[in-house]
């Protein structure tokens, strides 16, 4: 009998991509990543930001290659590389076109966030004082979302929002990178409801080891937070957790001012950081790259899962997920 293959996924990295970085990918065994390729960005900016993949696929095809299907993790995984698929943190690139959806699928989009940290013309972001939940139009994208595969994201979404994207969703929805409230209260993660729900509908949750999302921030250690992992299965299951790193290796300090300013203000917003601490925030020791993905397989042995379980959270829990969401209805 052949053994089954295990598979590592990353579920979301935002690195300043280079040959070293998908080097150290291959040297931790990386499968998969799902990349962002979007924050504030419109559609042709959005486009411009694929045609800058395509060539980095093209220099690179002996380390990556494009990830379309679960199959592609497979092929990768055979041949040595690893998949990278795309997704936008916000719904920028569609703008007011409900049309782009399915153009944005077809350019190899597979996850977007129906808001970043501000109201968006979908859902409310996780920043908004107010949160009305899921707009006219957002319902209709969700359902546009479902009927071509792409997956509809709520990690930067408030509260009633992402409940109602995961009540209105038919197909199931996916927080890729954020930690239980219940562990550390960031306005990013994500309260015991919400995490329930996610689970009752098929969704998964992607643990980020972004440290403003860690209890002890830089200082966590690799215990606490595989810690926290293993009472997150206690409450929703094995079955609906992975892990969404939200990596930003190699990132200059000007690339977060992007993330949290845009162009939608004039003014300096520091977002989970401060104005003591502007810039990215330092990972933690154990984990600083892609070639510490084994550090996270021992953490999770270490606190009692099995060696099956193991393997579910580090990606194969992910790769059931890619082969049924990414397909058109």
């Amino acid at each position: 009998m052949t053994a089954q293959k295990n598979y590592v996924i990353d579920c979301l990295q935002y690195c300043n991509w280079s040959e070293e970085i998908f080097r150290q990918m291959r040297e931790g065994g990386v499968d998969a990543v799902h990349v962002t390729i979007c924050y504030h960005e419109m559609f042709r900016e959005t486009v411009g930001n694929i045609e800058h993949w395509n060539r980095l696929f093209e220099k690179h095809s002996d380390l990556i290659l494009h990830g379309r299907t679960a199959d592609d993790i497979r092929r990768a995984h055979e041949s040595g590389r690893t998949a990278i698929f795309f997704g936008f943190q916000n719904c920028a690139p569609i703008e007011d076109d409900i049309g782009l959806v399915e153009i944005c699928h077809t350019l190899g989009a597979r996850f977007m966030q129906l808001s970043y940290n501000n109201q968006s013309l979908l859902a409310t972001g996780c920043y908004e004082t107010e949160d009305p939940g899921i707009t006219r139009m957002g319902r209709q994208v969700i359902k546009e979302m479902n009927r071509v595969g792409l997956v509809v994201d709520m990690s930067h979404s408030a509260e009633r929002s992402t409940l109602e994207a995961i009540e209105i969703s038919e197909r199931p929805i996916a927080i890729t990178h954020a930690n239980p409230s219940f562990w550390h209260p960031a306005l990013r993660n994500k309260s015991d409801d919400v995490l329930k729900a996610l689970a009752q509908s098929g969704g998964m949750v992607g643990f980020s080891l972004y440290p403003h999302h860690l209890k002890g921030k830089s200082d966590c250690t690799q215990s606490e937070f595989c810690d926290m992992i293993a009472k997150t299965a206690d409450m929703i299951g094995v079955d609906h957790i992975g892990i969404g790193s939200d990596l930003c290796q190699d990132q200059p300090d000007t690339v977060v001012d992007w993330m949290r300013v845009g162009r939608w203000t004039k003014s300096v917003d520091y977002g989970e950081g401060s104005a003591a601490n502007p810039g990215f925030p330092d990972m933690p020791s154990w984990f600083r790259d892609n070639r510490d993905f084994p550090n996270l397989a021992s953490g999770l042995r270490d606190v009692g899962f099995s060696n099956e379980e193991t393997a579910k959270i580090m990606g194969m829990n992910w790769l059931s997920f890619y082969e049924s969401s990414f397909c058109p209805q």
